[in-house]
């Protein structure tokens, strides 16, 4: 299974690069313009997104709308391999830490909240609802604290072109709930 996991990694890194090169900011304000609202939540709700790197869809257009219409706002920080990410408020324009990999924090002094849904990274997707991260785990151990407190809904951001027929699975990988492409959400369902 690494083995496999390994080759589509290095494939799905490859496939989201020419993604990026082709469609640029035009995902992130198609991704913008979807919104949130096949999830049916409240405005009340929390909502974890993420500072994109290289080249991710960049949810922050989405996440400005988000909080336009209410919605309170977290980022994830890191606690430590092998850990689970905290979640810490987060409001646009917040001045922001430098972490591992590049990867723009929320600063210590914000609280931690317990998101309603969680928007995720990824580098491939199947509509089973498995996706492929970067392999550290970060957001397996994340959805797996969260959804043993409460209700938590997955939602991967990704192009349309990151989606493929089936990604390797392992026992401790978390599933999604949705994924929202640029020509709108995809609902994951257990087959």
């Amino acid at each position: 299974m690494p083995d496999a996991k390994k080759e589509l990694r290095a494939e799905a890194l490859l496939r989201r690069k020419a993604a990026f090169e082709r469609h640029g900011a035009e995902a992130s304000r198609k991704i913008a313009a979807q919104g949130l609202d096949f999830l049916g939540i409240k405005p009340d709700a929390v909502v974890s997104g993420f500072a994109a790197i290289r080249d991710e869809i960049n949810p922050a257009a989405l996440m400005a709308w988000l909080q336009a219409e209410g919605f309170k706002l977290a980022l994830p920080a890191m606690q430590g391999r092998g850990k689970p990410l905290l979640m810490r408020s987060w409001s646009p324009g917040d001045t922001m830490a430098p972490a591992q990999w590049g990867i723009a924090e929320p600063l210590e002094d914000k609280p931690v909240v317990e998101p309603d849904v969680v928007l995720v990274p990824l580098l491939a997707f199947d509509l089973r609802g498995y996706r492929l991260g970067y392999g550290g785990g970060f957001y397996d151990r994340t959805l797996r604290r969260l959804r043993k407190l409460k209700r938590v809904v997955a939602v991967g951001i990704a192009y349309d072109e990151q989606r493929v027929d089936a990604v390797p699975a392992e026992s401790y990988d978390e599933k999604l709930d949705w994924v929202l492409t640029p020509s709108g959400p995809q609902r994951c369902l257990d087959t």
